[in-house]
């Protein structure tokens, strides 16, 4: 049987009775973490997505391998994609080529995306990457195109090949309670991306990786992060900016009541010394704890990652427009003396700086700061002693 009507005991936390039930095992997939299900998933979805009443994709317990699948919208109703299951990569990393992306939504709007937890399998890929073979270009884990009113929860990303989550040309998306694993020198596993995107919230998700727990990256506007645990990882990010000239700006992006743990970074700007028509401006950092963070707060308009790539940093600076930058009830410790690091641009110095109530030591000792082209202003107990 392909259709049948969802039980109200099984479901009625997700879905209402009324909707119709697309059960994967159905159309061929096999829970056995052997065979390949992908044509199975497809055939699901499809069937979902041309259903005149909203519908559930439901994948029960078991492991199902995938190879690189995209649910394509648009669909006639809103649909669910329920996952009491484990999604698994090929095991050769080769498998899933040169798509760039392992689970592919694109175009799909009313979507919720419900438990789940992806396998991608990355070691080998991260190996690979790391010897300087010639690999593919690896595969983001699970990636959302052009998709509205999209919801995530309670999904689990361990050991993707590359970005775990990515957000890309959305509008309204909540992600929730989320965790995402992956080890902390794994190279390029960014936990959550979002670009191109209005209207993100990211709320009471954990995320370990060995890049940046959450990177934000041009044209995102109105993101709210709030109750995120980060650590190890390359802290939150936005940028890098400036890598095109004709580049979108960030602005009006929140985090708070979040903590940081052992990350490379705590929240942080950057950009490439590159010309640029980039902006960021109208952003918030506020109840944040800082747990042996190498670098808690930074400005970097000088990006150059392992000062390999950038031949006319020298004499080029950043063109992106640093301003309106608020840090509020920022405390903890640092793993290094300088806590506090803004490293703007000459041409573009940085603007509209807020330090409010910030208490940050190294080994039991006030922090330092540094400052280079920035101005601001400072409220309450500032450690370390502002630099503005």
């Amino acid at each position: 049987m392909t259709k049948l009507q969802v039980s109200c005991v099984l479901f009625f936390l997700f879905v209402s009775c009324s909707d119709a039930a697309y059960n994967v095992l159905s159309f061929g997939a096999k829970p056995d973490g052997k065979s390949d299900s992908t044509q199975g998933f497809l055939r699901a979805w499809e069937a979902g997505c041309r259903s005149a009443t909203a519908a559930t994709v439901y994948v029960p317990k078991g492991r199902y391998v995938l190879r690189a699948v995209e649910f394509r919208g648009p669909c006639k109703n809103e649909i669910n994609f329920r996952i009491d299951g484990t999604l698994v990569a090929p095991l050769d990393y080769w498998k899933l080529g040169n798509s760039g992306n392992w689970i592919l939504f694109v175009q799909v709007n009313r979507l919720t995306v419900i438990g789940g937890r992806l396998d991608a399998k990355g070691a080998g890929f991260w190996t690979c990457r790391k010897s300087g073979s010639n690999c593919p270009v690896g595969a983001r884990s699970i990636t959302f195109n052009w998709a509205n009113d999209v919801v995530v929860s309670g999904l689990i990303s361990i050991n993707s090949q590359l970005s775990h989550l990515v957000i890309n040309s959305c509008n309204n998306v909540m992600v929730r309670n989320v965790r995402i694993i992956a080890p902390d020198q794994s190279p390029n596993t960014d936990g959550i991306h979002v670009q191109s995107s209005t209207g993100v919230t990211i709320d009471s998700s954990t995320i370990k990786t060995g890049d940046d727990c959450i990177s934000i990256g041009p044209g995102t506007r109105n993101l709210w992060m709030e109750r995120i645990q980060c650590g190890p990882g390359h802290g939150v990010s936005i940028g890098s900016l400036a890598r095109d000239f004709n580049e979108e700006g960030v602005q009006n992006v929140t985090l708070t009541n979040s903590v940081f743990t052992g990350s490379d970074n705590g929240v942080r700007i950057k950009s490439w010394a590159r010309p640029s028509k980039a902006f960021v401006r109208g952003i918030e950092y506020r109840n944040i704890v800082m747990r042996n963070v190498k670098n808690p707060i930074i400005i970097d308009q000088n990006y150059c990652p392992n000062n390999q790539g950038c031949p006319n940093q020298v004499r080029l600076s950043s063109g992106v427009k640093v301003s309106g930058v608020t840090y509020r009830n920022i405390q903890g410790t640092s793993a290094t003396q300088v806590a506090v690091i803004f490293d703007c641009s000459p041409s573009n110095p940085c603007r509209g700086i807020r330090l409010h109530d910030l208490k940050l030591t190294y080994m039991r000792k006030p922090a330092q700061a540094s400052c280079k082209h920035i101005a601001g202003t400072t409220r309450g107990v500032v450690v370390p002693e502002s630099c503005l």
